[in-house]
């Protein structure tokens, strides 16, 4: 099978343990604490944002590919990325429009698959 020949299978298992440890670490978080699901979302996007921001998270990118990308703190990673890469082009105005260029696909996804899961989800508050 020519399709496989190419599967980078420890990159997989890497990209499977980091993203898996993160979802884990945001599990535990929601478990046993009184963290509710939407703080711990702003939470994992500002470490990533930060850790982008500093230049320490391309080592975990690099390291784990997608594992690193796909969850949250990749986005705010792909956020400080648009930011600094828009600074060093347009100047200031690149704080304001970085971000959103760098992320205006994974927003939308958000936006949509939001969308439809609201249709067919149905929310429980969790107890404080």
């Amino acid at each position: 099978m020519e399709i496989f020949q190419n599967i980078d299978l420890y990159m997989l298992l890497k990209a499977f343990v980091i993203g898996g440890l993160l979802c884990v670490i945001a599990q535990i978080l929601i478990d046993k604490t009184k963290l509710t699901p939407a703080r711990i979302l702003v939470l994992y996007v500002t470490l990533g944002t930060i850790l982008g921001g500093l230049g320490i998270y391309k080592y975990l990118v690099d390291f784990a590919g997608c594992g690193a990308t796909v969850p949250l703190t990749g986005f705010g990673n792909n956020l400080a990325q648009g930011v600094i890469k828009e600074i060093q082009k347009d100047g200031l105005i690149g704080i304001f429009t970085g971000g959103l260029k760098a992320s205006a696909g994974g927003i939308s996804a958000a936006v949509f698959f939001g969308y439809i899961a609201s249709l067919v989800a149905k929310p429980k508050i969790k107890k404080q």
